[in-house]
This record gives structure tokens, C-alpha cells and sequence, in this order.
């Protein structure tokens, strides 16, 4: 058999206030086509369908869509809830659709309650489906010794080792097991929400010891932690700290003796992303830069003052600047004052305005901005006094 390992499709999500749909759309499509061209049989979707409890009506239907494309391309698919899903409302109609080959896992009861096939006579795959297990909520139900990521993990993998005991009595089993977590060793990107605060959130890698391969969710860059535990990582960037990652899953051949071989497969970027430095001037007439002119920009201006209009100047060339930043070379001006010690020797108020604008901009106004500020607040102070 075929299993394609892919996690965190965060269908909704924006990027940086733009959105995303397209983008997903164009994922669908290369997921489908992966499904056809490698015969997969499963679809493994570990955690983060979606990006929020309440997804809008066109987020739903295009989660409908592909798995309508997913079933008639051949391939059955096995979901788990993450922490960015509401786990009932994803989980509604489960047993219903697992009659037409979507098996959702989003509740603790079901952990123990594996999706299998058949690999031959005497040998079947299982694969186990946990959800994210918010340790609050779940400890109690768990019977975890603590109330920890650690504990509440632990007791879910307890008991899929225990179902695993009684199966294999007689049988070979082949054992996949799916978790949205964050596994110790991982390597994050800005775009994951953190499970826990101060790493209290990671969860030892030794919890998966034993099983052929454990499909794991949330982080969002693909990843190996050892032979048979991998990250998928999202399949499009929702960061530009995923800039330099190549997004795609892992496809899985599995047969009687386990797990054969583990391959990446990629899929192309709907969007290109581009994070560039540099002083306005250098980059506005850099021939090097036409790539990037439609690409998502994050972009850090390095001038020693801020120059004026700077995000209207550069989408003049990179009309998709998402990101404006500001980190003078040299470091910060020399003036470090507070903005009460700049205005102290203010003369009037359109001193003190003017001081404003030079403490929140890092740069001076320039005389033409002077002489309005001026006009504006003589015109002002003039209808007030006629009042």
C-alpha cells in the first residue's frame, strides 16, 4: 500500500492579511494529481484541516471538494483534529462518512480505535488517529498522571499499545500512528500557535517508540526527527520564515514487513516568497531583483533615515510588499531620546508636532513638511481663537 502523509492544510488562513484560498485551491490540485500518479491508497491529514473553530462556507466547501476528488481519484483519507480545528464539529458524521472512506479521529474515545487494512493473509496495516489533546481538558478522561502534554500523550499512546498487544496476538500488524504535537527536536516557523508557553509544550520523542511510523502535525516545515517519525509540515507557507522551505508530504510503502520506504513529494509553491534588505534606492534599481516583483515581500530598509512614502516607492516595483520593516545600517540613530525629552525645548506647537513626527518615523521632517504642520496648526490655533 500507498500512504501520503501531509498535515496542517489550514484551509482559511490569510498570509499576512492577504488570503489564501487560491493558493489552496492550487494544493488541492497538486494533492490530486500526486494521489493519481503514485496510486496512493491513504491519505493521512494529521491535525490543522482547517485554520479556525468556525470555518466560512467556502473554507467547508472546499474541504468538501477535495475529499470528493481524493475518494473518486481512489484514495481513502484518515483525519485527526488539531488545535486550530474545533474537534466536534470536524468529527460530525464520522461513522457516515467512514462508510465512504473518510475516517475522521477527533475524539479520545476513538484513539484506541485504529482504521485498518488488509496487507495479505497474515498481516493487516493499522493506523491509529490521535487528536490534539489539550491537556486541561483531556487529562481527566485520559486518566494521565498529570495534567501535561507529556502525561496526556503518553496515555494516549498507552492505549494504542495496549489495542496493538491484543491485535498482534497470532498477526502482524504494521502500526501508523497520527498525532498533532509538538515532538521534542522539532524545528518551528513563525506560523504555529504555540501548544504551550516556555517549551512546556514538547512532548519527548521516546513516546513513539515502538511503532512502524508516526505521522505527526503542527509544526509546518517537513522534517525528519529519526527514521520513523516525521513532520509533514504544511503544504503551502503561511510565514516568510518558510521561505526556504520546500513544501510537499511523505509517501509511504508499506507491505506485510512494515514500512518499505519513505519518500518526499513536493509540490509547487502557488506563490514565490521573497525577504529582501537593502536601502531603498539599491533595491528599487537592483536587476537581480525581478524575481521578486511577483512575489509576497517581506522587505527591511536599511537607510539611515526612514525614508518618506517607502511602501508606496517600492510597490511601485513590488506591487506584493506584505511586510515593511526598518533596521538602519549602522544600527539606530545616535539621538536616542524619549519623545518627552525631544519636545522639552519646543518653541510653539508646531515645534512639538514636528517632534512627534521625528520620534515616530525616525526621520526629520523635511523643511516642506515643516512649513505645513505650521500652516495647519496656525489655521487651527486662528479658528479656535474665533470661536
Amino acid at each position: 500500500m500507498r500512504i501520503l502523509h501531509t498535515s496542517d492544510w489550514h484551509l482559511g488562513r490569510s498570509f499576512h492579511g492577504t488570503g489564501t484560498l487560491d493558493a489552496q485551491r492550487i494544493f488541492i490540485d497538486s494533492l490530486e494529481k500526486t494521489v493519481r500518479e503514485e496510486a496512493v491508497d491513504v491519505v493521512l491529514v494529521a491535525g490543522d484541516v482547517y485554520d479556525r473553530a468556525l470555518p466560512a462556507v467556502d473554507v467547508v466547501s472546499l474541504l468538501d471538494d477535495a475529499l470528493d476528488r481524493l475518494a473518486v481519484a481512489g484514495a481513502q483519507v484518515v483525519i485527526t483534529s488539531g488545535n486550530h480545528d474545533s474537534a466536534t464539529r470536524l468529527g460530525f458524521g464520522g461513522r457516515l462518512l467512514a462508510r465512504g472512506g473518510v475516517h475522521l479521529r477527533t475524539r479520545i474515545e476513538d484513539i484506541a480505535v485504529p482504521v485498518t487494512w488488509l496487507l495479505g493473509d497474515d498481516a493487516e496495516l493499522a493506523v491509529y488517529g490521535i487528536p490534539y489533546l489539550e491537556p486541561r481538558v483531556v487529562a481527566g478522561g485520559l486518566q494521565a498522571e498529570a495534567g501535561t502534554h507529556t502525561a496526556v500523550t503518553g496515555a494516549a499512546l498507552e492505549r494504542v499499545r495496549e489495542d496493538l498487544a491484543r491485535r498482534t496476538a497470532g498477526r502482524r500488524v504494521v502500526s501508523i500512528v497520527m498525532a498533532h504535537t509538538f515532538a521534542a527536536g522539532g524545528a518551528p516557523s513563525d506560523s504555529e500557535r504555540d501548544l504551550a508557553i516556555g517549551g512546556l509544550g514538547a512532548v519527548p520523542l521516546s513516546l513513539f517508540d515502538g511503532f512502524d511510523y508516526s505521522a505527526l502535525g503542527h509544526l509546518h516545515g517537513r522534517q525528519k526527527l529519526s527514521e520513523n517519525v516525521r513532520y509533514s509540515g504544511s503544504p503551502i507557507a503561511y510565514s516568510f520564515s518558510e521561505v526556504d522551505q520546500n513544501k510537499g508530504g511523505w509517501l509511504l510503502e508499506v507491505d506485510a514487513d512494515g514500512v518499505r520506504d519513505v519518500r518526499a513529494v513536493e509540490w509547487p509553491a502557488p506563490r514565490n516568497l521573497a525577504v529582501l534588505s537593502g536601502t531603498i534606492d539599491d533595491l528599487l534599481a537592483r536587476t537581480d531583483l525581478e524575481w521578486a516583483e511577483d512575489a509576497y515581500c517581506h522587505i527591511t530598509l536599511t537607510d539611515r533615515e526612514r525614508p518618506a512614502r517607502a511602501m508606496e516607492r517600492l510597490r511601485t516595483r513590488f506591487p506584493d510588499t506584505l511586510v515593511l520593516a526598518f533596521a538602519p545600517e549602522g544600527g539606530q540613530r545616535d539621538d536616542v531620546r524619549t519623545y518627552s525629552e525631544r519636545i522639552a525645548g519646543a518653541k510653539d506647537d508646531a515645534d512639538i508636532c514636528c517632534g512627534f513626527l521625528d520620534h515616530v518615523r525616525g526621520r526629520t521632517p523635511s523643511p516642506e513638511e515643516q512649513a505645513l504642520v505650521r500652516f495647519t496648526v496656525d489655521a487651527a490655533l486662528s479658528l479656535a481663537h474665533e470661536r
